[in-house]
Parts: structure tokens; sequence; C-alpha cells
């Protein structure tokens, strides 16, 4: 978490919103392995705090649990093994932490069989990332991973820790930044070694779209021919900002992080309240205008690129919905609406999904009239 005691306080409201996203994708990534047939499935907190804040309401290591929890009639069928790695470098902390798993895990009877099965496995560490990171490389390389990655600045989004994690296969991450920290140290050399940032042109931007401009950054140093795409969710707090990086390579982990990130608000799908002011595009300009919200702009975007044929197939439409950070949904209404107007043909669905794309490889081509 940083150098700050979060815990001895109760968890603020961006930190709350913060946990939330942490566990609903949690809930949206675990079924996913759990029901395939992979061998194992590894989940790392590596700034884990002390597993609940003053008013125990759970951090991120208990809510991980929680999840398992819910899941564990499907461990127990598929017999997929779970290792768990949290850290937490503070010593206290790291001890308070170790608690409250082994309280939780013993309190439910069936998380603490798993345990004793060795299917449910957990290890908490007091290391410094630096030296905790490398060691388990390997293993996120290897086998499925979820990584989170709630820091306190940015030096750890440097090309020795970001790549590695964007080259990883199997590897789902989120990263979380704070704007207090960006507006503090931006202009540092330290702050320079691990992101490239123009604070001139952030100065004249809103506060607001700080995660944003660092995440552009950050996508700047994607390999060519890498398959990992990064997305921002924005979580405002009174006058300071905290921005998600989530980042992954498979499509259906984009998918279902887009859903969660769209449930919290289906205004922009972005941030935890209106970033571009959507809500106020609903009013007319001088000259009777109504500009376009997030959503209208890109219906506009695929509807022009699908007439034009630059989007051919449901798989087009697909990948350019996902790539564009919306969800399908978006995509099936403009793709519908396109039909009802005459302006394309196809036989019943216009299939814009990741099970009839990828796992059914339903490809069909929609029909310009």
């Amino acid at each position: 978490m940083g150098s700050k005691n979060l815990h001895d306080k109760p968890f603020d409201e961006g930190t709350l919103k913060k946990l939330e996203i942490f566990e609903l994708y949690t809930k949206e990534w675990l079924p996913t392995f759990i029901m395939s047939k992979v061998e194992c499935i590894c989940i790392f907190d590596f700034f884990a705090g002390t597993g609940f804040d003053m008013n125990n309401v759970p951090g991120s290591p208990i809510r991980i649990l929680r999840q398992i929890k819910g899941q564990i009639g499907n461990v127990f069928q598929r017999g997929t093994k779970i290792y768990l790695i949290f850290n937490e470098y503070d010593r206290t902390k790291c001890n308070q932490l170790k608690l409250a798993c082994d309280n939780y895990i013993n309190e439910n009877v069936e998380l603490k069989r798993a345990r004793d099965n060795k299917i449910l496995n957990y290890k908490v560490f007091q290391e410094d990332f630096k030296t905790l990171f490398p060691k388990w490389m390997k293993c996120i390389n290897q086998f499925p991973s979820l990584v989170f990655l709630d820091q306190n600045g940015v030096k750890f989004t440097s090309d020795e820790y970001f790549m590695p994690l964007v080259n990883s296969h199997n590897t789902d991450f989120l990263y979380f930044i704070s704007s207090s920290y960006v507006k503090r140290f931006g202009k540092t050399e330290e702050f320079a070694k691990a992101i490239s940032y123009d604070s001139e042109r952030a100065e004249n931007e809103p506060a607001t779209w700080i995660h944003r401009n660092i995440l552009e950054e950050l996508r700047k140093r994607i390999p060519q021919g890498c398959d990992t795409k990064l997305y921002p969710f924005t979580i405002k707090k009174n006058a300071n900002v905290y921005g998600i990086v989530f980042g992954a390579s498979h499509p259906r982990a984009v998918d279902k992080f887009l859903a969660t990130a769209w449930k919290e608000n289906n205004i922009n799908g972005e941030a935890n309240f209106d970033i571009d002011d959507d809500l106020g595009k609903k009013q007319l300009d001088l000259f009777g205008l109504q500009k376009p919200t997030k959503v209208e702009r890109f219906k506009q975007d695929l509807r022009e690129k699908i007439i034009s044929r630059v989007l051919v197939t449901n798989k087009d439409v697909y990948d350019y919905t996902l790539e564009q950070g919306h969800i399908p949904l978006h995509a099936k209404e403009e793709v519908k609406r396109m039909k009802k107007e005459g302006l394309v043909d196809f036989n019943i669905s216009p299939m814009i999904n990741y099970e009839q794309v990828y796992k059914k490889q339903n490809i069909i081509s929609y029909m310009i009239k």
C-alpha cells in the first residue's frame, strides 16, 4: 500500500472503490480458469496491507479469499490448485495479515478443507517488492496469473517490472497510481526513470485526465507484435484521483475487465464519475447542436467503418470494440440498428461476443446493402 499507515483508520471512499474493482475482477477471473483444464492458477498481491481496516472492512487479500470461497464447489470438482502470494513489507502489518488470512480460512470450513488438501495454497511474505518480484516471475510466466500492484508512486512502472508483465501471455495485471504522487514528483529524476510523462501537457488538461496521459506513455512501451492491451479506470476522491491501469493479452480477459468497468459506470466505463462531462452533452450548444457522448461517438465510428468495409466480420467488430474500450453490447446495438435501417444484413444475430468469435469461431460477414 505505501508508507502511510492506511489501516489504522477506515478505508476511504476511493480506497473502497479500488478494492471493489479488485474484487469484482477477481470474481470474473477465477471461474475462467477454475472451469478450464489448467493445473493451477496464481494470484499475487505484492502490496497487500493488513487484511482489514480498523472497522474490520476487508482489504484485497480477504476479498480474494472471499471470491475463492464463492467458487469452492467448482474448485473441488475440477481439482484446480490455487496459489496465493501475499506480500507486506511492514513487519507489524505483515503479522496482522498472516493472522487475518489464517483466521478467515479457519472460520470457513470449505476453505480450510481446501487448504488442508493442498488445493488452496497461500504464503505471506515480508519482503521488498524489488527482491520478491523477480523470484516469482518464472511462475507468473508458467501459470495463469492475476497480479495486483497497489503501489505508492510509479517506480514499479519502470521497464524492469512493467515489461515482464506485458510480455507474459498468461497474466492479467492491475496497477494503481495516485495523481497526488504524479503532481508532487512528476518532474523529478526518479519519476522520469520510471515513466516518461508530459507535465506541460498535463497542466493544460483536466487534472482528472492524469491517468489517461500515463496510460498513453505506457502503451508506447509495448513492443510491436505484443498482444497485451492496457485500459484505464479513474477513481475520484475529493480533489485527488486514483488510476487503475489494467493489462492483459487475452481478449476474454479484456472483455471481462471492460464488463466490470462499464458496470461501475455505464456512461463511460472509464471512471467512477463523468470524466468527459457526457451528461452535460445532452444540453444543446449555442448553435442548437448536441455533442455526442462517448458511446454515441463509438457507435458513429463503428457504423462508418462497417459501411466503408474497414470492418467486415463479427470478429473485426468484436476486436475493434474491445480495442476502443467498449463492451460488445454497444456494438451489437449499433449493428442491429443498421440492419433495421436496411444498411447491413446478417442471419439471426450479429454474434459480437467472445463465445461466438473465439470459442466457437463462428465468423460471419456483414453484407452491405
